[in-house]
């Protein structure tokens, strides 16, 4: 049978997502940075911006972290060890890309690499776009955190929101600071993997009915929500020169119907898309006005998305592993707020 036919083991999975470790040598960083440079983003001696080569290399990094990431995962799974939660609202994170060969260990390797090809190093730096993730002082304090752990080996994931803006870029124009929309994640953004798979349902709004189930024991649903899933995009984190690398997830928002067909067939087509620009509304920009109560409002459903994706996330992991039984679950969890920012977990 055709079922018969097609059916992955878990023994031939394993094998596909086993791949032998990246060589750390000059040569293994010039030969995939020629692999992705040409082959996957199509570029020649032709291209005159650095972008394209910051994005190469950013990917060969980026494959040195997978084996590492995943066998990080593993360890903190086999070990069946306490595991902590750091929400917050900023992440300050800087460019990774020169954070993720420091900590790899790679720096002059992978400098004198780009040299023999005629490359300079700082310039693929700098031509990285900053995360808008974070503001100031509180958004570099959970990055440093979350940098920490993973140095240390502790077992924490970061969560977070994935702003589409970040608050804004500036630009002196006689004398006087002319802000502009900071949108960051233009070219996307190569350290980042969607996780399709770990999203959760967001309810809004509704009311709550009571019903008896057919053991005429009094039930209460949640009914008559405007909901929004929230996706999950996984960060790696790497600890300074130790082979372990944490993860950052950050959750955008997004429709659960991407518009209504039948509001657009009558023509009314910027109703047809209301329930999506709502519900991108929630990750689109780093701390909105809240001069205002719309502003007000939209900030407190940036804090409640940030806690129930995040509580939802735990509680399935949970599931997964030990299934409705939490007895032990205060001991083998803990949870860090950052600031006030992300209070609601507590009445969640």
């Amino acid at each position: 049978m055709l079922t018969n036919k097609f059916t992955i083991s878990k023994l031939t999975l394993s094998s596909i997502t086993h791949l032998p470790e990246q060589g750390m040598k000059k040569k293994d960083f010039i030969d995939d940075f020629k692999q992705y440079y040409v082959h996957l983003l199509g570029r020649d001696e032709h291209t005159s911006s650095p972008f394209y080569a910051g994005e190469a290399l950013s990917m060969a990094i980026r494959d040195r972290m997978m084996e590492r990431w995943k066998a990080t995962h593993q360890t903190y799974k086999d070990n069946n060890c306490r595991r902590g939660y750091y929400l917050s609202m900023e992440f300050l994170m800087g460019r990774t890309l020169s954070n993720a060969m420091l900590n790899l260990g790679v720096t002059d390797t992978v400098t004198q690499a780009m040299y023999d090809l005629g490359i300079e190093i700082e310039e693929l730096i700098a031509c990285e776009q900053d995360a808008g993730l974070g503001n100031g002082g509180l958004g570099r304090l959970a990055a440093c955190f979350i940098d920490s752990c993973a140095t240390l080996q502790l077992p924490v994931i970061g969560y977070g929101l994935r702003y589409e803006y970040g608050m804004f870029t500036q630009s002196i124009v006689n004398g006087e600071q002319i802000e502009k929309p900071d949108h960051w994640l233009r070219h996307g953004n190569v350290w980042e993997i969607e996780r399709l798979e770990y999203s959760h349902r967001i309810k809004f709004g509704g009311r709550v009915e009571d019903h008896l189930d057919e053991n005429g024991k009094q039930r209460f649903c949640w009914v008559g929500t405007n909901d929004v899933l929230a996706m999950p995009y996984d960060t790696p984190i790497p600890g300074y020169q130790n082979g372990t690398v944490n993860t950052l997830r950050l959750w955008k928002a997004v429709a659960t119907e991407e518009f209504n067909l039948d509001e657009f067939h009558a023509g009314d087509y910027a109703e047809a898309v209301a329930s999506k620009i709502a519900a991108e509304n929630i990750t689109m920009v780093l701390y909105p006005n809240d001069s205002s109560e719309n502003g007000k409002e939209l900030r407190l459903r940036q804090q409640y998305f940030l806690a129930s994706a995040s509580l939802q996330d735990v509680l399935t992991h949970w599931i997964s592993l030990y299934g409705k039984d939490f007895s032990q679950f205060a001991e083998k969890n803990c949870f860090q707020l950052n600031d006030t920012h992300p209070s609601m977990p507590y009445p969640n």
